[in-house]
């Protein structure tokens, strides 16, 4: 599949901050297709310009320079109704229950009530939260408030997931089991994810693909497809195939 028909097009993509007198570059040349269905996930060192490019994506900032396509004329995208957002933390709102908060977007946009409640709880077991949809978030743990934020991006339908570190704030087993339920949603879902993350392991074992970022401004130094069979399971980790990935991420990112 070519750019024309990409689902994401991103072509010498260029952003700096003003800081004053002085201009702080976050991303140069950021150049990148994403196809449809896809679970891209990337990755590269905590400032780097990752996280900016994300809000590009999503309308939030302008970019510099370069081309940034998403959508075509035939099916064109409309970043406030075609985009769902989870960020590290759940942002759940805390006077609100599990259910209102996962309708949330669908109130702002002003959707019919009754079907987006119905798909809310379709949602909510999907995530495995069924019969927690009365509950406050201070009743949920971190991994099910995040469970919650995922059906909450999900409710409106939206064409692209932007997942911005979603799951670095939680413990490492319970991170661990966010992956395989996120790849279980993806799967299920059908939904396009750009999911960012500085852990390389992450990286390799949610991805479809991944595109690699060096320290910013955001240059990419590499982007491939993770030839793993689905569905993933934690064992991978210790598979050659696996480690030879990680490995060239690592080079990529001078740590080995």
């Amino acid at each position: 599949m070519n750019s024309a028909e990409a689902f994401i097009h991103l072509a010498g993509v260029t952003k700096a901050y003003r800081r004053g007198r002085q201009q702080h570059p976050a991303i140069s040349d950021a150049s990148f297709d994403v196809q449809p269905g896809e679970l891209v996930a990337l990755v590269g060192p905590s400032g780097c310009g990752k996280s900016t490019l994300l809000k590009i994506l999503a309308g939030l900032h302008s970019h510099d320079a370069g081309e940034v396509r998403i959508g075509s004329a035939s099916h064109p995208f409309d970043p406030r109704r075609d985009i769902g957002m989870v960020f590290q933390a759940p942002l759940l709102l805390k006077w609100r229950r599990v259910l209102d908060n996962v309708l949330l977007p669908a109130e702002l946009l002003g959707l019919p009530m009754a079907a987006a409640r119905s798909r809310a709880r379709d949602l909510l077991a999907l995530v495995g939260l069924a019969g927690y949809e009365d509950k406050y978030p201070y009743e949920l743990s971190g991994g099910m408030q995040q469970r919650a934020a995922i059906a909450r991006a999900l409710v409106h339908d939206p064409k692209l997931v932007l997942m911005d570190e979603p799951f670095g704030a939680l413990d490492a087993l319970t991170r661990e089991k966010m992956n395989l339920e996120l790849l279980r949603i993806w799967k299920e879902s059908g939904k396009t994810i750009m999911f960012v993350t500085h852990g390389i392991s992450e990286a390799v074992f949610l991805g479809s693909r991944v595109v690699v970022f060096t320290a910013g401004p955001a240059r990419m130094a590499d982007n491939f497809v993770i030839d793993l069979p689905h569905p993933r399971t934690l064992d991978m980790k210790t598979h050659e195939q696996f480690g030879l990935y990680t490995r060239r991420i690592y080079k990529l990112l001078g740590m080995e």
